[in-house]
């Protein structure tokens, strides 16, 4: 295996194993180096969301979502289910699987596209314009130079001060979705998206979940009508959000943990659980890289400095992903991985950050792309705005599911859509249509006039267009 490479990307993440895929694609000699390893110390590329985010709390959420129709939906399709039972460990066990069918697809890609795949961590020794020397610590140390290189290293949950992970009573991402046993009571710090995925998880297994939010709005960066919409339905189903929630001490004991905070009246109180998630954001990890020792430019938050291809301050090095500014979404890392190799051959790789999609996947799924109608508002931008509920929709009405809606947000003049929010069954999918239509800038008449399938789900968003000029059909 040769040791001198055109690129080599720290990271086998989302936004790492994309970019060194469409290299090689590219005709680069290419390398990638990962340090995950599974439970036999094999290699298990994919990163965070492969391993401990995306793909393991989608497993979770889909098997605990049928384990709740079947506990409680089920009866209403007149499907009689009786001894119903769970079996947690063969749950926890099927989602590993699905992990592991992740890793291994990653490698066949790497093979498949030519890529060296070096196990181990990765970190910069020295180099200039003219290349660089990467160390590779794995289960035997080793360098190897490129001429470019891409930083992909992602990111770490974040701890409270005082209230370090454990993974057994105090958990990060990793440990919440590991949990043995269905917890009596679950307690969770932070309303954003892990908190409420794992929260919802828990919740239809069995679990009684507190959430406490420090931030006096559900949702803040949601589209306001959309967070209270979902909001009620997620309190209707047993899920208790505390918002404006000061914390204090927290203190874990041999089997529960006590957390005492002040609520949004001021008054102190305090909550005992036999776990405790802490989900109140993600830090770019950066730890090992040795960017100091190469020069390497971090802002003041730690993340990577880059400019708006992906350059740092070193020539030929450039960081995608958590790592650096932006959304920490997997989706808007693998657009950047791509961008970054096709600039290194010479393309224009381009990124839109006005269209990268937002999802959270409880249910009812929460997604939207674009400006929220509090952002048009104190921009002063002019618009309209369509609404449609899934209650007048007649496959959620067949699916059993009419929950929540589909918002359009127009602008006033030209009609082009700023915006499309959705709190609704299929949400994630459902947000896809709005994504090709604002990238080609479409007008809310554009989507009001194609003809959608019937019944679909995606006619709310036909409607919902339809309603930007008040003519919607069905409701």
């Amino acid at each position: 295996m040769s040791k001198n490479f055109d690129v080599v990307v720290i990271g086998g993440g989302p936004g790492g194993y994309i970019a060194a895929i469409r290299a090689a694609q590219l005709g680069f000699n290419t390398a990638c180096i990962d340090e995950w390893k599974n439970e036999k110390g094999g290699p298990a590329p994919g990163g965070t969301c492969t391993n401990v985010g995306c793909i393991p709390s989608k497993a979770l959420l889909q098997s605990s979502e049928h384990y709740e129709h079947a506990s409680h939906g089920f009866a209403e399709h007149g499907i009689e289910v009786k001894g119903l039972g769970l079996n947690l460990d063969k749950m926890l066990g099927r989602k590993n699987t699905v992990v592991k069918q992740n890793n291994d697809g990653i490698l066949y890609l790497f093979k498949k596209n030519k890529v060296s795949f070096f196990h181990g961590r990765g970190s910069f020794v020295k180099g200039d314009a003219n290349g660089y020397e990467v160390k590779v610590a794995g289960a035997a140390e080793e360098t190897i130079t490129a001429k470019h290189v891409i930083v992909a290293t992602g990111s770490n949950a974040r701890a409270l001060p005082g209230a370090e992970f454990d993974e057994k009573l105090i958990l990060s991402n990793t440990g919440a979705l590991a949990i043995s046993e269905v917890p009596k009571k679950l307690g969770v710090i932070g309303a954003g998206v892990i908190g409420l995925e794992m929260g919802s998880v828990w919740r239809r297994l069995g679990a009684e979940v507190t959430v406490l939010e420090a931030l006096p709005t559900f949702l803040g960066a949601v589209d306001e009508q959309i967070a209270k919409e979902a909001q009620k339905l997620l309190t209707k189903q047993g899920l208790a959000v505390n918002l404006g929630v000061k914390i204090g001490a927290i203190k874990a004991g041999k089997n529960s943990v006590s957390v005492e905070y002040t609520d949004a009246k001021g008054e102190a109180q305090k909550g005992e659980f036999d776990k405790l998630i802490v989900s109140i954001g993600r830090t770019p990890n950066t730890i090992g890289l040795n960017a100091e020792g190469v020069g390497l430019q971090l802002d003041e938050r730690g993340f990577i400095a880059v400019d708006g291809d992906c350059k740092t301050n070193l020539p030929n090095v450039w960081a995608v992903g958590d790592v650096v500014r932006g959304p920490m979404l997997a989706h808007k890392a693998e657009e950047e991985g791509v961008a970054v190799a096709e600039r290194i051959a010479g393309q224009h790789g381009h990124v839109n950050f006005n269209t990268i999609p937002w999802v959270i996947y409880t249910s009812p799924e929460i997604a939207w792309v674009g400006k929220t109608e509090q952002q048009l508002k104190a921009e002063g931008v002019q618009y309209k705005a369509g609404t449609f509920p899934f209650l007048a929709n007649g496959r959620a009405r067949a699916l059993g599911d009419t929950s929540g809606m589909v918002k359009f947000l127009a602008d006033a003049k030209t009609d082009e859509i700023l915006g499309v929010h959705i709190v609704g069954p299929m949400a994630s999918e459902l947000i896809s249509e709005a994504v090709v239509a604002m990238e080609f800038r479409a007008s809310s008449e554009d989507i009001a006039r194609i003809c959608h399938a019937h019944p679909s789900l995606s006619e709310a968003t036909k409607e919902a267009a339809l309603a930007v000029d008040k003519r919607a059909l069905n409701f």
